[in-house]
C-alpha cells in the first residue's frame, strides 16, 4: 500500500474520510496531523481543544502530529507545512489525505502546495453528493456535535447540537448539508473508527463578534458574510 498521511480537523468529514480509506485498503495511514493554534492550544479551524484532538487520536490508535502556527498568515501555514512535509517524506510518505467535498479552489491550493514537496492530494470524499454523504456518515454510525456555526447561516440555537438526521433536515435551503462553505464545524467522538467513545463536557456558549483571520487552509467562506461566529466550548 502507498504510504499516507492524514490532514485531521476532528470533524465528521476528516472521521469519514479516513473511515473510507482504511475501508479501501489501497493507503497505509501512518499518521494524522492537524494544525494548531500555539498561542491557544486548539484547533486553528474551529477553536477545539488540542486536548480533545489527542484523545480521538489515541481511540483511533493512529501516531498524531501537531503542525504548529502563531501568526495564522498563509504564509507561515505554507512555510511550516512545507517543512512538516519534507520530515514525512524523509519517511518515504508521498501522500496526504483530505476530507474536502467539493471546493475547487481550496483542492487546487492544497495541490499546489503539496506538489511544491513533492506530495500528491488524495480526497475520498471528492464531489460525493453531500445530502448523501451526510446520510451514510451517520448511518455508519458515527457521532458529532456542532463546536462552531457561523452567523451568516446558523447561530446560538444549532451551536453544540449533535449532527442527527434530524438536524440536518432541519438545515435551512442555504446551508450544505455537510458544512462545506463554512456554515459549521464539527467534533467527531465516535464511530467505527474509535476503539472507545471519546470522552468531553460540554460547556458555555461563546459568541465572538469579530473578523476571525484564517489562512487558505480554512473552506472559503460564501454566500452572506458572518458578522461573527459561536463556539461551544468542549471541555
Amino acid at each position: 500500500m502507498k504510504k499516507a498521511i492524514f490532514c485531521w480537523s476532528g470533524g465528521k468529514d476528516s472521521a469519514y474520510a479516513l473511515y473510507k480509506v482504511l475501508e479501501q485498503k489501497e493507503y497505509s495511514v501512518e499518521a494524522l496531523f492537524t494544525t494548531i493554534n500555539e498561542n491557544f492550544k486548539r484547533v486553528s479551524m474551529h477553536g477545539v481543544r488540542e486536548e480533545l484532538v489527542e484523545k480521538q487520536a489515541k481511540s483511533i490508535g493512529l501516531p498524531w502530529y501537531k503542525m504548529y502556527v502563531r501568526e495564522g498568515s498563509n504564509e507561515e501555514y505554507e512555510r511550516n507545512m512545507e517543512a512538516f512535509l519534507l520530515e514525512q517524506k524523509a519517511k518515504g510518505i508521498e501522500h496526504v489525505i483530505f476530507g474536502d467535498i467539493f471546493l475547487e479552489d481550496l483542492r487546487t491550493y492544497r495541490d499546489n502546495n503539496l506538489a511544491k514537496a513533492g506530495f500528491k492530494g488524495v480526497y475520498p470524499l471528492w464531489k460525493i453528493e453531500t445530502t448523501k454523504l451526510a446520510s451514510d456518515f451517520i448511518n455508519a454510525g458515527f457521532k458529532t456535535i456542532l463546536c462552531c456555526t457561523n452567523d451568516a447561516y446558523l447561530g446560538e440555537k444549532e451551536v453544540g447540537e449533535l449532527f442527527t438526521a434530524e438536524f440536518v433536515k432541519k438545515l435551512p435551503a442555504n446551508v450544505d448539508p455537510c458544512g462545506e462553505n463554512g456554515e459549521f464545524h464539527s467534533f467527531c467522538f465516535d464511530g467505527p473508527i474509535f476503539k472507545e467513545s471519546v470522552k468531553f463536557e460540554k460547556g458555555e456558549k461563546i459568541y465572538k463578534p469579530l473578523e476571525i483571520k484564517v489562512s487558505k487552509d480554512h473552506p472559503p467562506i460564501k454566500g452572506p458574510r458572518a458578522q461573527g461566529f459561536w463556539f461551544c466550548e468542549l471541555n
